[in-house]
Parts: structure tokens; C-alpha cells; sequence
């Protein structure tokens, strides 16, 4: 059998969970497992997080999958309900929704009696600058103020457009703005702190939190990795070696012939591919793991295989290749690729078996 393997550590799951705890002491976590979990398959890791407060998404069928699996924590649409009809399944549910526009504000009060009967709070968005989303200042204030006295609950909420960037001038304009709401709004919870921020910037914890990819073991900083912010790579991902070439000086390997062999060299054929997720276009050298050592990646990764170079080291047919995961990052393998980690993790498809440990 074809072995493409993705492993799910649920241990090292909850070690991130309780980093974020240890970062952020004295405010409740909204776990984001949008995506399916950023890739990772948010059945598998719904139970490793159950010590959440709750959980975020990006749409009503995200919310319900989780519902539908049993877990009755909050749960946050982070960019609200699509149309009217959405609204009354959100009640049903007892999913809280976040409005960034008008129109999501009618449908809200046209249902205020039973979301408010619930006890689900609202999430109004500041558009502080990024300008995605969001009411800006001072629109937001009448917004909340009017929302507070209709008889919701309210929750300011934010995102960073880079927190991952030290100097960046539009932190300090966000914080600024977010700080002038709140302040206009009080008494008022609130929330703007993603995985970047929550390493960042402590005094602005807050209320809630909304950890992302620091949860799956990646690092939201380029010039930080998982080892340097104490927190555990989640997704392990392996293929076997299915084939053994010995290649002279002169030849070359794979679609194009772009790599061509300096010298005698042995290579390995692994059992991976973009068919599976594994990204195809590097910008940089990039290298797999094998038993902690690395080894580079050859030739053009093709839908079902790559070449690596094995030279000099003890690899036979079926070893196991860590493509990313502890030893070799996802975040590196991105670098190399021109990407970012979290858009590696959440293309994965649906051909490698997945394993839970």
C-alpha cells in the first residue's frame, strides 16, 4: 500500500493549548480551528482542545460540523452570517456572531429577542486599518453604543495586519484606535490578540484571545520558529521510499531535467507528490528529514513523487520520510517554497491516510 502518512499529535495539541494559557493567564481562549483546522482535521483535533473556552470559524457550516460532533462550547463566526436565513440556525445552535456591515446588524436586531434570550454576546468588528472588515471609528461607536442598549452583549473586536512585523507603523495606529473605542464603549469585552500578537503584546490580551496557527506547532513570526516560541509542531508528514537509483555525473532526474548530477550519486524515489499536497514550485534548496538527518530535495516534484539525495546515508526501500513535522519545519519547507506555513497545512487533500496519536 502507497504509505503518504499524516500524523496528528493530540499531545503536542494540547501543549500549545496550554502555552497560549501560560502567555495569556487571565483571558479566555477562542481556539480558531477554521479550515478544518487549519488541515489538520478539526474531528481529530476538536478533543485535544476540549479545555478551550471556545472555538472560532469562518462560516455557519464550520460551526455546525462542530456542533454535530458533540461540542457544546461557544463558538464564534469570525466573519458572521452570509444571509437572513443563517440567522435563525445560529440561534438554534447557540453560535455567536460577529457584524461587520450594516445589513448584518438588521438581521441581527430582527432576531433580538432570542439571541439575546440565549445569552450570546455579539462581536462588533473595527476596521482599524486593515480594511478587510469592519466599522471604522467613530461609526463603530454609535454602532456598539446603540447594540449595548438594544440589550446585547458586546465584544470590540480587531486583527492585526502585522503583528508579525516588529516596526510596522499601522500596529501602533491599531492600537490606537482599538484603545479609543474601547475606552469610548466601557464597560465593554474585548478581543485582538491572534497568535503574533499574543506573544507580542500581553497588556492587550484582554478578554479573549484567538490563537490560530500557534495552536498547530507553526510559528506566525519569519525570524521565530516553533523551537524559539516554546510550542510543538502538531502535523507530522511522511512518505516511504519506493524506489533506489544509482545515476552517474552527467544525468539528470525528473520532468524538465533541471537537476543534473555533478557526480555518481544515489538517489530515492518517496512516495509524495502535489497530489498530495506537497508543494511543487521552490524558490530555495529544500530538504526532508530522514531519521533526524536532512538530505535535499532533486529534480521537479511531480503529482505522485519526488527525488532526494541519499547519498552516503543508510536509506532503504520503505524508510520513512519526514517531509515536515518536528524535525524538519513546516515553516522552513514554506520559506523554501515562497509560502507561508499555514498555507501548506491548510492545502493538504484528502490522499494521505491520516493517523491521530
Amino acid at each position: 500500500m502507497r504509505q503518504a502518512t499524516v500524523y496528528i499529535d493530540s499531545e503536542a495539541l494540547q501543549y500549545n493549548l496550554n502555552r497560549v494559557k501560560q502567555l495569556a493567564p487571565t483571558a479566555k481562549i477562542v481556539s480558531m480551528v477554521k479550515a478544518n483546522a487549519y488541515g489538520h482535521g478539526v474531528k481529530d483535533c476538536l478533543a485535544a482542545l476540549a479545555a478551550t473556552d471556545a472555538f472560532g470559524v469562518a462560516c455557519l457550516q464550520e460551526a455546525l460540523e462542530i456542533r454535530e460532533l458533540g461540542h457544546q462550547q461557544p463558538i464564534t463566526l469570525i466573519e458572521g452570517v452570509f444571509s437572513a436565513d443563517e440567522m435563525q440556525s445560529v440561534i438554534d445552535n447557540n453560535i455567536e456572531v460577529l457584524v461587520h456591515h450594516h445589513v448584518q446588524v438588521e438581521w441581527l436586531l430582527a432576531h433580538k429577542q432570542q439571541y439575546i434570550a440565549k445569552g450570546l454576546k455579539v462581536w462588533v468588528k473595527l476596521n482599524s486599518g486593515m480594511n478587510r472588515l469592519g466599522f471604522k471609528v467613530p461609526e463603530i461607536i454609535d454602532i456598539i453604543q446603540m447594540l449595548k442598549a438594544e440589550g446585547f452583549s458586546c465584544v470590540l473586536a480587531m486583527h492585526f495586519a502585522n503583528a508579525d512585523a516588529d516596526h510596522h507603523p499601522l500596529n501602533e495606529q491599531q492600537k490606537a484606535q482599538f484603545l479609543q473605542v474601547k475606552q469610548a464603549c466601557d464597560p465593554i469585552m474585548a478581543s485582538c490578540c491572534n497568535s503574533a500578537a499574543i506573544f507580542k503584546w500581553p497588556e492587550l490580551n484582554f478578554d479573549f484571545v484567538r490563537p490560530g496557527i500557534m495552536l498547530y506547532g507553526a510559528s506566525p513570526f519569519v525570524d521565530r520558529s516553533a523551537h524559539d516560541l516554546d510550542i510543538q509542531p502538531v502535523m507530522t508528514f511522511t512518505a516511504e521510499i519506493i524506489a533506489l537509483n544509482h545515476i552517474q555525473a552527467g544525468e539528470s532526474v525528473g520532468y524538465g531535467s533541471t537537476f543534473v548530477a555533478e557526480q555518481a550519486m544515489d538517489i530515492a524515489i518517496v512516495s509524495i507528490g502535489y497530489g498530495d499536497g506537497y508543494p511543487r514550485a521552490f524558490q530555495k534548496q529544500n530538504y526532508v528529514s530522514i531519521q533526524g538527518q536532512m538530505t535535499r530535495v532533486i529534480g521537479r516534484v511531480s503529482m505522485d513523487m519526488i527525488a532526494i539525495d541519499v547519498t552516503d546515508l543508510h536509506a532503504p526501500l520503505g524508510t520513512e520520510v519526514e517531509l515536515w513535522g518536528k524535525d524538519r519545519l513546516v515553516d522552513d519547507v514554506a520559506i523554501a517554497n515562497g509560502t507561508i506555513g499555514y498555507e501548506l497545512l491548510c492545502r493538504m487533500s484528502a490522499r494521505p491516510l491520516r493517523i491521530k496519536i
